[in-house]
């Protein structure tokens, strides 16, 4: 029970990494803030987390509206009287061309991913500071390298990536931790929930699924780094590799992500 007594507030916690870092994480003792836009889902998973004896507690919110978040952070600050650690789940993908790609899911997918990370990251510092605890965002690889046909996911996960580590560097002397967790193919929804060209739901993922990392063991990786204070998680071996060649030969990785997501399921380019 290492995080007995502290509070860990997780948006987006309905489903996937979110939903699984709130049961590892209440586990080890810790009390459960989870948001979502869905009430029926946040009560559903309200009942799992309590069905094991988890202290947890359910706030309806958009994390791409800054209203909501700051709403958030007051209610479970009231709650539990406390935010120790605030993970940064909350998210959704696209897949489409750039060229056919509406610039309103383009915001969308922003205005989820990384404002709101920021929006969150602001209204709960001054709790976390106080508690010299951590910030914790789950990116993607995709925050280290590129895809074709997710651009603005592309975008929102460097833009995500950049903002965390400047606020490292700001926060470091003040005993806040910040990790930038970032796995790589998950098996979870966001997949089958990324928006298309014009905002509608693909409805299934372009990916065999069952290979893929469960969102379990993202979560337990992430609860092992938060208790670690580590400053990066990079997870996959095909992750790892992806990033490293990035750095080295960034012209041979272009062509290699192109072969391999011209591969997908009715990709769309060819």
């Amino acid at each position: 029970m290492k995080l007995k007594g502290k509070v860990v507030l997780i948006t987006g916690a309905t489903s996937g990494i979110g939903e699984a870092c709130a049961m590892v994480f209440g586990k080890e003792g810790a009390k459960i803030a989870i948001t979502g836009r869905s009430q029926i889902k946040i009560d559903q998973s309200l009942l799992i987390l309590q069905s094991e004896g988890i202290d947890a507690y359910g706030v309806r919110a958009d994390a791409g509206k800054e209203e909501d978040n700051q709403e958030m952070a007051k209610l479970v600050l009231k709650h539990f009287g406390r935010i120790d650690i605030l993970i940064n789940n909350a998210g959704i993908s696209m897949r489409a061309l750039f060229k056919d790609l509406s610039l309103d899911v383009f915001r969308q997918v922003m205005d989820t991913n990384f404002w709101g990370t920021v929006y969150a990251t602001k209204y709960c510092l001054p709790e976390i500071e106080h508690n010299k605890g951590s910030i914790i965002g789950v990116s993607s690889i995709n925050g280290y390298r590129g895809t074709p046909a997710r651009t603005a996911y592309t975008a929102s996960k460097y833009a995500m990536n950049g903002f965390l580590e400047s606020l490292r560097t700001e926060v470091m002397k003040k005993g806040v931790h910040v990790l930038v967790a970032c796995p790589g193919f998950t098996a979870s929804n966001i997949r089958n929930n990324a928006l298309k060209a014009d905002g509608s739901i693909q409805g299934e993922s372009p990916r065999e699924e069952a290979s893929m990392m469960t969102a379990e063991a993202v979560a337990k990786a992430i609860l092992k780094a938060t208790l670690k204070r580590k400053r990066d998680l990079v997870l996959t071996g095909q992750g790892k590799m992806a990033v490293f060649l990035n750095k080295w030969v960034p012209g041979l990785m272009d062509n290699l992500v192109y072969k391999t997501m011209a591969k997908e399921k009715d990709s769309p380019f060819k």
